[in-house]
């Protein structure tokens, strides 16, 4: 595999972790963007084996910056409404880009109405509590359950002790139990 291949492979699932914390297709595209420009200008050289690694600690920084960024920029333009309802709108429609991983197996109860609708109000919270996590947590969650990294390589990305992506993957799961147990599913 060569880094083109692998930037291709990655790309898609980079965008949809920066897009819950940026609430912004254009944003999350940036801050990709930047992350691969980094890994290619710094890392190009390294093995096939460390570029995931090193790509994920790459955006998480880039993440990180853009978080900086935005406060700094909310200190200065404090006037400024925060909040984009545009963006709203962006995270939705990607959201259902990933209804087939969430959505549930064809069955005698998924074809009826009433289900159908408790599981699609039931996936909207679990999207927006996502969304609505602290970084750290949001991260950790997205790094370990979506992307399937061990907790050494969470760890590793986002420059944290294993114990602390632990801690913080537990808070991110117990929020979002709490969602799943409040729609009754």
């Amino acid at each position: 595999m060569n880094l083109n291949e692998f930037l291709a492979s990655v790309e898609k699932r980079a965008f949809r972790i920066v897009r819950f914390s940026t609430h912004s297709d254009d944003d999350a595209l940036d801050v990709v963007q930047e992350a691969m420009t980094r890994l290619i200008s710094r890392y190009r050289d390294r093995g096939p084996d460390e570029w995931q690694p090193l790509f994920f600690r790459i955006l998480e920084n880039c993440l990180m910056d853009y978080h900086r960024q935005q406060q700094r920029f909310s200190k200065l333009f404090f006037w400024r409404k925060s909040s984009r309802p545009d963006d709203q709108d962006s995270l939705q429609e990607s959201e259902g880009s990933s209804e087939a991983e969430l959505g549930p197996e064809a069955g005698s109860d998924a074809l009826e109405p009433g289900w159908l609708l408790g599981q699609e109000r039931q996936r909207g919270a679990v999207m927006e509590t996502i969304a609505a996590l602290p970084v750290q947590q949001q991260q950790c969650f997205l790094l370990r359950c979506w992307e399937g990294m061990s907790v050494r390589e969470t760890a590793a990305a986002m420059s944290i002790s294993e114990g602390s992506v632990k801690t913080h993957l537990s808070r991110a799961r117990q929020k979002l139990n709490e969602v799943v147990e409040a729609h009754g599913q």
